[in-house]
């Protein structure tokens, strides 16, 4: 019999513990409870089990355990691990102690760990109740996470369940938070066909401008195939920024730049006076988000409006165009999601729009199934943006765009639609080779899409009408004479069943 824990395991566990907050806390602030206690228990036992095998090491050479310590990725301090945190339980103070706690770690880990508890508080009446109420659930969530199914002990886990257990908690918190849930969280398929789309290579830089939790950013990192890439991201809500940070912590990603900023009003990835430039940006950003900052937008230090200044209430081209001046000229490549009305809104959106055109940096439109977010119904699509396609590029030479209608590809679930394995591998098979395939795919011309007017809107360009079969109305009225006639004899049967039974008729 293994000691090893399973992912379903912790994750089951894990997800139960959240049954202390379900219904007292709002689903968009309890996942921060949890999520901090996951990751304070991952830590603790990540420590707990190092120090026992350094003591086995060195025996009582505490010298030695103690240089051998300061070499892990983080510090611990003494008095506070969730292990001190439990046996103190039943304290009056306890969400107070676990506070210092937090408070304690981070300074001793400022490199890593500086704010990212700052957002969270344990002594909170307005979010965790009155004392005797507060006391009650953290000693429930204290005791659920020191269960057995939730040692996280290397010797028992890997950091590959760890992580993938925080990511299985958020995309639970996101069904359950609803339209909240676009503030952290991209569907699981959705990002990992983002990141194939953008296929990032070793030695690569990549950038989330609009991270969330920071989920996205691990799968395009996951890409690579190695570990020889780089991690940036910026995210304007703190609670998130810190979920982020944490994520990438529990992904021995902790070497990520992840910065807590407005991108597009004062964006922190920043070298002198100029935005730093990434191979690979890949983003979720909020849908139409209004009052981004179009006020300030033509006076912009970085100078990223020169195509056009978005309208106020719908920031999604604020977001495109921050992206692609990003990507580093002549390979970066951009992979963004966005809302259909990005590919045929008039005005000011409908000239940037032919402007990217025809800078012919536009490689793909790829439209998805509706209702594949917790935070929309609508359907959306992807654009894939291809530096390389600029003078001087290795592919320079491209001139038309891809077509892809992916919008039948998915199986539909009780709540959400579902993009599987086979759905995604069609987008991206696709892609790669270029492929037209008839109701599915279509590369157009650069003349083709002047002709509409630079509108990408996907039916344009992918023909998906199907034709009604047609019906011989002749051959029908006969079925249906032969049909009466049938009816008429049983009928007639029927009636004289009941005569002889003495019913009347």
């Amino acid at each position: 019999m293994t000691d090893q824990l399973t992912q379903q395991q912790v994750n089951q566990t894990a997800w139960a513990a959240c049954d202390t907050f379900r219904g007292v806390v709002d689903a968009g602030q309890y996942k921060d409870y949890i999520l901090v206690m996951l990751f304070l228990k991952y830590i603790s036992d990540h420590w707990s089990d190092h120090l026992d095998n350094y003591r086995k090491q060195y025996g009582g050479d505490e010298t030695r355990i103690r240089r051998r310590l300061e070499r892990e990725r983080f510090v611990l301090p003494e008095g506070a691990s969730f292990y001190d945190l439990y046996e103190a339980r039943n304290e009056p103070n306890i969400g107070e102690r676990i506070n210092i706690a937090l408070e304690r770690i981070e300074d001793a880990n400022r490199a890593k760990l500086e704010g990212v508890f700052r957002n969270i508080d344990f002594n909170s009446e307005a979010n965790l109740g009155r004392v005797k109420d507060r006391n009650r659930r953290l000693k429930n969530v204290l005791e659920d996470f020191a269960k057995p199914a939730l040692d996280l002990r290397p010797s028992r886990v890997t950091e590959d369940i760890i992580g993938e257990c925080y990511i299985y908690l958020i995309s639970r918190f996101a069904s359950d938070a609803g339209k909240k849930a676009g503030e952290f969280y991209t569907p699981s398929a959705v990002s990992r066909m983002l990141a194939k789309l953008a296929a990032p290579k070793p030695g690569d830089t990549i950038c989330d401008p609009a991270c969330g939790s920071g989920s996205l950013l691990i799968r395009a990192a996951e890409e690579v195939g190695s570990e020889n890439f780089a991690l940036y991201g910026q995210e304007v809500n703190g609670a998130t920024w810190a979920l982020a940070r944490m994520n990438m912590f529990l992904h021995a990603k902790d070497a990520a730049r992840i910065e807590w900023c407005d991108t597009l009003n004062s964006p922190a990835l920043v070298e002198g006076d100029h935005l730093m430039k990434f191979d690979v940006v890949v983003a979720n950003p909020p849908f139409s988000l209004d009052k981004w900052g179009a006020e300030n937008a033509d006076t912009d230090q970085f100078k990223r409006y020169w195509r056009g200044i978005p309208p106020k209430s719908k920031g999604d081209y604020g977001f495109i165009t921050h992206m692609i001046e990003i990507a580093k000229r002549q390979n970066g490549r951009v992979a963004v999601i966005v809302p259909h009305g990005v590919l045929f809104r008039g005005g000011a959106e409908g000239r940037i729009r032919q402007a990217l055109i025809e800078e012919n940096l536009l490689d793909a439109v790829v439209g998805l199934p509706a209702n594949l977010f917790t935070t929309t119904g609508i359907p959306v699509a992807i654009l894939v943006f291809d530096r390389s396609r600029e003078q001087g590029g290795a592919n320079e030479d491209r001139r038309d765009v891809l077509f892809i209608d992916a919008s039948k590809e998915f199986t539909p679930g009780k709540t959400q639609n579902v993009m599987d394995e086979a759905h995604i591998n069609r987008v991206l098979e696709t892609y790669a080779t270029r492929a037209e395939v008839e109701k599915y795919s279509h590369r157009a011309s650069p003349e083709e899409i002047a002709e509409n007017d630079f509108n990408l809107n996907i039916p344009r360009y992918v023909d998906t009408f199907e034709p009604e079969e047609e019906i011989d109305v002749a051959a029908l009225q006969k079925q249906i004479n032969t049909i009466e006639a049938k009816l008429a004899e049983v009928r007639g049967k029927m009636a004289g069943y009941l005569k002889e039974l003495g019913v009347d008729v």
